[in-house]
């Protein structure tokens, strides 16, 4: 996925914004994603918004899908909109729609409009797509040109998949970002907060989803500074991920770090780490090696229950599973994602903080049952998680706070 979300005049009672996916067998797609209320007040501007944007979905050669899970009223206004933008789409690819409410749904799907498809969830319209663009004889002629030496490997479909999950479980933690700055400091619509915490993202090298997710959780300023009588605070001394010049303000080269170390203790060939988001206080992942795509594909559907390092969170403590096939722990469904990838033994390592929370998780992932890490390796896999947690409370409360205030200096100078 790339491309920020695009917001091109949209009616003030309902944005749309919209995100290239590529690595589609034969084709991309452009996700419409939409919020707000729709009436039939509303409905004529946001017909002429949306023929917009397929208009440059069909010049790009991409294909349209619209996520209406966030639309909040109006089947009937949503219906006739659908009926005529189908209609002005004769002999374009059918409109795709993900994800709509209950009431949408079945209107559209009483009303058979032609040229519209409704699918529950946009892993399924994406299925669909990768399957119907890999039989390249009944392509569209509109996207023909595009030919097999082309196309992307299906790993790569798989990476996209997996980086539009991503984005999708972050964007209404976006949207409550956009709608805090919104009111807190009188912005006028929520691009005019998008660009700012955009621009905080790439100057303090800091991702949006950590960003985002900071503005929501954090107590809300009271002043000219919002953390007035911060220190700048030293980078802690790191006994493992304080080697080899590593910059402790890179999250992603400490973050890549903390995994490279930990397969290296262990001599494991696989393994994973998420952190903790405290906006949606579920685990996020934030770097992999040796991993299946399936595998990868299983955590980020986000399905935690069952999971050792799940487990390891809730219970702040080490888990061991020397066999995968046979261990009550793991769900029936983690348990299969394991084994068809050839891992048949694990340990999940939590990184606690100073309050004995647990704010991530490492896993390392061995193929032979029975394995369990030596008590040398176990030592210093602890140390190794004490050094995370160090970091990760240095950078919060130094590099993403450093962040924020800069969102707050820049946003109340400008509401001056």
């Amino acid at each position: 996925m790339k491309a920020p979300p695009d917001r091109s005049g949209a009616p003030a009672h309902l944005v749309i914004e919209s995100s290239v996916v590529e690595g589609l067998p034969a084709e991309g797609a452009l996700l419409l994603r939409m919020s707000g209320n729709l009436d039939a007040h509303g409905a004529k501007a946001w017909s002429a918004e949306l023929l917009g944007h397929l208009r440059r979905a069909d010049r790009a050669g991409l294909r349209p899908v619209l996520d209406m899970a966030h639309v909040q009223l109006g089947g009937a206004a949503v219906l006739r909109t659908l009926s005529e933008t189908a209609r002005a789409r004769t002999g374009r690819p059918d409109l795709i729609v993900v994800r709509a409410r209950p009431g949408v749904r079945e209107a559209v799907h009483l009303a058979r409009l032609d040229g519209v498809l409704l699918y529950a969830t946009l892993d399924e319209a994406l299925r669909e797509l990768a399957r119907t663009a890999t039989r390249v004889e009944e392509l569209p002629a509109w996207r023909s040109q595009i030919t097999d030496p082309l196309r992307p490997s299906y790993e790569d479909l798989h990476k996209e998949v997996r980086a539009l999950r991503a984005r999708l479980r972050t964007a209404p933690v976006i949207g409550m970002a956009q709608g805090t700055l919104m009111v807190r400091y009188g912005l006028p619509d929520s691009g005019s907060a998008f660009r700012v915490l955009r621009e905080a993202s790439q100057r303090f090298n800091v991702p949006l989803r950590v960003i985002v997710s900071a503005v929501v959780v954090a107590r809300p300023p009271d002043g000219e500074m919002w953390f007035p009588g911060r220190r700048c605070l030293p980078v802690p001394r790191l006994r493992h991920l304080g080697r080899g010049g590593r910059d402790p303000r890179c999250r992603r080269q400490m973050v890549d770090a903390v995994l490279h170390e930990a397969l290296a203790i262990g001599r494991a060939p696989a393994g994973y780490l998420r952190f903790v988001d405290p906006a949606v206080n579920a685990l996020v992942l934030e770097t992999h090696h040796g991993c299946a795509e399936t595998f990868l594909d299983h955590l980020m559907r986000g399905r935690d229950d069952g999971t050792a390092d799940a487990v390891a969170r809730t219970r702040a403590r080490r888990v061991s599973v020397p066999d995968t096939s046979t261990d009550a722990l793991l769900s029936d469904e983690y348990r299969r994602a394991l084994l068809t990838t050839g891992t048949h033994a694990l340990q999940s390592i939590p990184v606690l903080n100073s309050a004995g929370s647990c704010t991530g998780v490492t896993t390392l992932l061995w193929p032979d049952a029975g394995h369990r890490p030596t008590g040398a390796q176990a030592a210093a896999l602890g140390e190794l998680a004490a050094d995370t947690a160090a970091w990760l409370s240095w950078y919060h409360r130094s590099v993403l706070l450093d962040a924020l205030e800069h969102i707050h200096r820049t946003l109340s100078r400008s509401a001056l």
